[in-house]
């Protein structure tokens, strides 16, 4: 295995940045996750590499689906890959607080996408709106969820049904080591299972999941399963 040019765990950052650069691309932004960090803008020009001391991950078993969401799920119609601009954009909007999109991140993400690495869940009303949704990067048995959004002027719950499409997508690709990561906690996403691990160990569920096969990224509509 080629050497990480992040260098190894044991000599990062006790924080999580771990690393800045002026340089960012397809290639770089794949050995990152691989080897446990993803991109963030930092500051200024630079792009962030960031490893979270605590990194946040749903346990594929651990997704709690209270019955108001479980009622809400059927109101949608869940699809993969049909509309990733538009779950770009709707990620990326300019209005969102604390927003991190932008030109450069949505130029590698395309291309990401092109090559068949980074999907969009998506979660569609009845009569053909864009109502919410997520996008990641699949890498072997790792998806890496990057973001979500939701429009609460079309329906509610969009994101949380579109992330439960997620989860049913990666449990039908069997492996128990898969590995869904998020990043960072928030109350929204305990409040859906989301735990907390240590960096050593998000390492070790990395290094496990990365040799399954990935997922089989249909476009098209899925029926969420909210069991």
């Amino acid at each position: 295995m080629a050497e990480s040019p992040f260098g190894p765990p044991e000599l990062w950052r006790h924080d999580d940045l771990v690393a800045v650069s002026r340089e960012f691309d397809v290639g770089l932004v794949l050995q990152a996750y691989r080897s446990g960090l993803f991109p963030m803008p930092a500051r200024g020009s630079l792009m962030g590499w960031w490893s979270p001391l605590d990194r946040a991950v749903l346990p594929l078993d651990g997704l709690r689906v209270s019955r108001s969401l479980r009622k809400m799920a059927h109101r949608y119609e869940v699809r993969v890959d049909t509309d990733f601009e538009g779950v770009l954009a709707g990620c990326g909007d300019p209005r969102r607080p604390d927003g991190w999109i932008d030109d450069a991140v949505r130029r590698v993400y395309r291309q990401l996408h092109a090559a068949g690495t980074v999907h969009s869940v998506e979660a569609w009303t009845p009569d053909g709106q864009l109502a919410g949704g997520l996008y990641g990067v699949s890498i072997g048995g790792l998806f890496a969820g990057e973001s979500m959004f939701h429009r609460p002027d079309i329906g509610r719950d969009a994101s949380k049904v579109a992330l439960v499409g997620l989860v049913d997508l990666l449990r039908e690709a069997g492996g128990d080591t898969r590995l869904l990561d998020v990043q960072w906690a928030t109350p929204h996403l305990q409040s859906l299972g989301v735990v907390e691990v240590p960096r050593p160990h998000y390492l070790r569920l990395l290094a496990a999941a990365l040799p399954l096969d990935p997922p089989a990224w249909t476009p098209g509509p899925r029926v969420p399963s909210t069991s």
